[in-house]
């Protein structure tokens, strides 16, 4: 599976949004998936799978828990890809935080006036 095809999906996603923040359990995960998404628990087990399967997450256990967390890997590569494009938007970020920084000094001046 390509990996635009595993991060199309909205709930897998979710998920490495979720892990971005550290290890977690899988039942945490499914909690919060399911109060999300309204899926089942089967459901939120499958997107961990694919995710693992396809090298975006590493699983650990420890007891009887599945401790789940992000592999930078396959991030990276999109990241790669990604840079390419960069330029589209890259230039009209830079006006934009010149712009947000311009209107900050004048609020600044003006509260000192």
């Amino acid at each position: 599976m390509h990996a635009f095809d595993v991060l199309g999906d909205p709930v897998r996603r979710r998920i490495l949004e979720l892990l971005a923040g550290g290890e977690q359990s899988s039942g945490d995960v499914t909690t919060v998936v399911r109060a999300e998404f309204g899926i089942s628990q089967p459901a939120v087990s499958q997107h961990l799978r694919v995710l693992r399967e396809n090298g975006f997450t590493t699983v650990r256990a420890e007891g009887a828990r599945r401790l789940y967390s992000v592999d930078p890997g396959p991030l990276q590569e999109i990241d790669g890809w990604l840079e390419q494009y960069r330029r589209f938007w890259a230039g009209p970020l830079d006006a934009l935080a010149t712009e947000i920084a311009r209107g900050r000094r004048e609020r600044r001046k003006a509260a000192e006036d």
